[in-house]
């Protein structure tokens, strides 16, 4: 028997890069798989790559559309909420609104969603947060303190909504779709100069991260913590 078989797992972002990954990785372990996101023609096309799952159109910035559906649902055994936009950019340069935006999606977002869920006890409340939170970069300032507030969040949630138990995931850079607004050389050049400076020697991928998430979720006496997953990016 797989570690998740028949336990329920809602996936909030899990039409795409992370989010995708960790919801093959749960079905892999034999878990009843809720994917959720705002668009609906990209939830219908990763159902159809991922098979049995079933979909949801959530909009984490929508209080009263999270608040509907999971008091029309079954608590879940495990939730997970990779769901964000962040704008990125120098602090002085990045537009105000776009700041706050920023941590609206990611902070905000997460934050409603953990206030909202309906979680069994015993089960768990996964973040995804980033290895900016303890190596800054000089034009992610901002990143890094949203992944960082994530990350104490779930540190006093563990102990506010005991025994769910509540982790964070922090990954490094990972290919995603995200990086697809870059042309394909300015994104090659990127991942080139990354993972000629990480000890691991490559870029990260979703799986990578999955991989942590389901740890987390499977692992019961874990709580409070911060997986980091970063290719060594901290320490290089």
């Amino acid at each position: 028997m797989t570690k998740l078989t028949n336990q329920s797992v809602l996936v909030v972002g899990g039409s795409s890069g992370i989010g995708l990954a960790v919801a093959r990785a749960a079905l892999a372990e034999r878990a009843k798989v809720t994917i959720a996101g705002r668009n609906l023609e990209r939830l219908d096309h990763a159902a159809r790559s991922l098979g049995n799952v079933q979909t949801v159109r959530l909009d984490t910035l929508d209080n009263e559309s999270l608040a509907t559906f999971f008091n029309a649902s079954e608590p879940f055994d495990h939730v997970l909420i990779s769901a964000a936009q962040t704008p990125t950019g120098p602090v002085r340069k990045l537009a105000l609104e776009d700041a706050q935006a920023a941590m609206d999606s990611k902070f905000w977002g997460a934050y409603r969603t953990a206030r909202l869920a309906r979680i069994k006890e015993g089960g768990s409340l996964t973040f995804v947060s980033g290895f900016l939170s303890e190596r800054p970069s000089a034009s992610s300032v901002l990143q890094g303190a949203i992944n960082a507030a994530l990350e104490a969040l779930a540190r006093g949630l563990a102990l506010e909504l005991k025994p769910v138990r509540v982790n964070t995931v922090s990954p490094g850079m990972i290919d995603t779709p995200l990086w697809s607004r870059l042309d394909d050389d300015d994104k090659r050049a990127m991942f080139d100069r990354v993972r000629n400076s990480l000890p691991v020697g490559r870029i990260g991928q979703p799986e990578d991260i999955a991989n942590a998430a389901i740890f987390l979720m499977t692992t019961g006496f874990a709580t409070g913590t911060v997986v980091r997953v970063d290719g060594g990016g901290v320490i290089a």
